[in-house]
Parts: structure tokens; C-alpha cells; sequence
């Protein structure tokens, strides 16, 4: 008996130390994450403030590395993408943001009424409030290297939303409703930053694009799983 609780004791000590082990490379894992996000934003904040104070084509790729303190391989390691990455360092997760706000929307929420929330929050967010904010636009349309990647960008982002739209409604990844749908949604943010209330006038954009895709697309392709997850509730 003594040896049945002895053996169960150390099972338990053995038990205890595995998940202590698992607790500390958890905690070291978030720590070299945390520690990897902050030189990331190091490099992305001393770029910006770089290139706004003397331009685009007068900083270079060393002077910036020497700025946050990280070495130039260590800033490519980052920024793979090239100098022009650098200003938009957000990219990535707007997207997924973007596309996230269609797929991964709560029952009962239509898309429209889905990508009118997701863009009502970009529109009046920190980055938009920034005091940068107005500085970085012209930056981007001054500098031809900056305004070609924000396009490549923009389409990109306008056909990861195409596809995401497709997949939601069952359409085939050309339907033209979606790509079309998914450009005017982000046009829409262009055009609110044009406005007095760029808030407001993406709410209104946004009820107008919602007239069209609820008379266009969701009477007739309903989500899978659910009689109508597209529309609205029915009384």
C-alpha cells in the first residue's frame, strides 16, 4: 500500500513539474513573441519618423537599422519585403482583419452589416487619429514607389475579400458581384477620408453597398448550414 502511495505521489510531483515546464516555455515563448513584436514596431516607428522628417528617397535601409538599434539583416529578417514594407507595416494584419470581420462574423450578423462595423472602427481608430495620420497620406501620394505598393496592396486586400465573400456565399472566386462588392467596400474608405465626417459618410456608403448585396446576392445564396445566415431575421 505504502509503495502504491508512494508511486502515486511521484506521479503527481512528476505530473506538477511537466505542466511547471510547460508554464515556463509558454512564458519564455511569450516573452521572445512580446520582445519580437516590440523591435518590429521599433524599426516600422523609426522608419516613419525618418521618412517623414526629410522624405522617402532620402533615408536609407542602414540609417534606419542604425536608428532602432538592430542591424540591417535584422531589419530585413523583419522586413523582407523591402524599404516600402516599412511604411506599411500593418498590412498583413488589416488584412486578416479585413477578410476575419467576414468569416469569422457572430451568428446572425450579415455581411454587409459585418463589413460596415469592421470599417466604422478602421475609420475612427487610433491609427486614423494619429496626428501622423495626415502627414503619412501624404507621404504615401507623393512618393511614386509608395503609391505603387499601396496599390499593389489595396488589390490585394480587394481579392482576399473577393474570395471571402465568394466562399461565405457559395459563389465561385471570379464571380464578379463579389469582386465588385469588395472593391466599392473599400473605395468606400477613400471616399470617407475625402468627407467632413468620414465616420458618417462610410455608414452611409455602407447602407447603400447593403441595398444592393441583400437584393443581389443573399435572397439566393443563403450560408450553408443555416436557412437564410445572410439575411436578415425574417419578421
Amino acid at each position: 500500500m505504502a509503495d502504491t502511495t508512494d508511486r502515486t505521489a511521484a506521479g503527481d510531483q512528476a505530473a506538477a513539474g511537466d505542466r511547471a515546464a510547460a508554464g515556463d516555455r509558454a512564458g519564455t515563448a511569450g516573452r521572445r513573441e512580446r520582445k519580437k513584436a516590440a523591435t518590429r514596431r521599433a524599426i516600422a516607428d523609426t522608419a516613419l519618423r525618418l521618412f517623414l522628417e526629410r522624405g522617402y528617397e532620402q533615408v536609407g535601409v542602414r540609417e534606419i537599422a542604425e536608428g532602432a538599434d538592430v542591424s540591417v539583416s535584422t531589419l530585413f529578417n523583419y522586413f523582407p519585403e523591402g524599404k516600402e514594407a516599412l511604411v506599411f507595416d500593418e498590412d498583413a494584419r488589416n488584412e486578416a482583419a479585413l477578410v476575419g470581420a467576414v468569416t469569422d462574423r457572430p451568428p446572425g450578423r450579415t455581411i454587409p452589416q459585418a463589413l460596415r462595423a469592421h470599417l466604422a472602427a478602421f475609420v475612427d481608430s487610433a491609427h486614423t487619429r494619429d496626428p501622423r495620420f495626415a502627414d503619412f497620406e501624404r507621404l504615401v501620394n507623393d512618393t511614386p514607389a509608395l503609391r505603387e505598393h499601396s496599390r499593389t496592396m489595396w488589390l490585394r486586400h480587394e481579392h482576399a475579400l473577393a474570395r471571402a465573400l465568394a466562399d461565405q456565399t457559395g459563389r465561385p472566386h471570379d464571380d464578379v458581384i463579389c469582386a465588385a462588392y469588395a472593391r466599392f467596400t473599400l473605395e468606400s474608405l477613400a471616399f470617407a477620408r475625402t468627407c467632413p465626417d468620414p465616420a458618417a459618410a462610410v455608414d452611409q456608403v455602407c447602407l447603400l453597398l447593403d441595398q444592393g448585396w441583400t437584393a443581389t446576392v443573399a435572397p439566393d445564396d443563403p450560408l450553408p448550414g443555416g436557412p437564410a445566415a445572410d439575411q436578415p431575421p425574417s419578421g
